[in-house]
């Protein structure tokens, strides 16, 4: 499994990059899968466009970001309140469902997870990559069309029975 940002690419680049990494098939994990400056990513074209090039692409709306924290979150080791919101998520019944749905699908032919930000540990891709390892699935970020990252769990992620979180030391004030 792959990550990838579609950031500013023009169409023709991005389908480049994802080629040279061997990727058959776009995992879109946006939540609004759509882009006032780089309209050649919106869902009403992407997957045409994508599909005239041999590549698959499916919308993970299940996976996208944007979530709400909880109040009684477990995950205080995020301290940017957007990641600890996605990894409150990331304890829920549809996050399982949808995370079992994309290694389903990184199963029958290789898959990137794509969202917009370039840099990876800059979006909740990071956060997908963690719990994809700690059910045993290598990840791969994409730089360039010939450097990949391989994932690595966060320091202070911990695992159980496949899920992450991410506990931190509790708050004494």
């Amino acid at each position: 499994m792959w990550t990838v940002g579609h950031s500013t690419h023009p169409l023709e680049d991005f389908v480049a990059l994802v080629r040279a990494h061997g990727v058959h098939h776009i995992a879109d994990v946006r939540k609004m899968p759509r882009s006032r400056r780089h309209p050649q990513f919106n869902v009403d074209t992407l997957p045409a466009e994508l599909g005239s090039a041999g590549i698959g692409y499916t919308h993970f709306a299940g996976l996208g970001g944007l979530r709400r924290e909880q109040p009684d979150s477990v995950n205080r080791a995020w301290k940017n309140p957007s990641f600890r919101a996605y990894a409150d998520y990331m304890q829920t019944a549809m996050f399982a469902a949808e995370l079992d749905r994309l290694i389903a699908l990184g199963a029958r032919e290789p898959v990137a997870v794509m969202c917009a930000e370039a840099v990876w540990w800059r979006c909740h891709r990071a956060l997908i990559a963690d719990a994809l390892v700690a059910r045993g699935e290598p990840v791969l970020h994409i730089h360039t069309p010939q450097r990949a990252e391989p994932h690595v769990l966060r320091e202070f992620a911990r695992v159980e029975n496949g899920r992450v979180t991410y506990p931190g030391e509790p708050e004494l004030f």
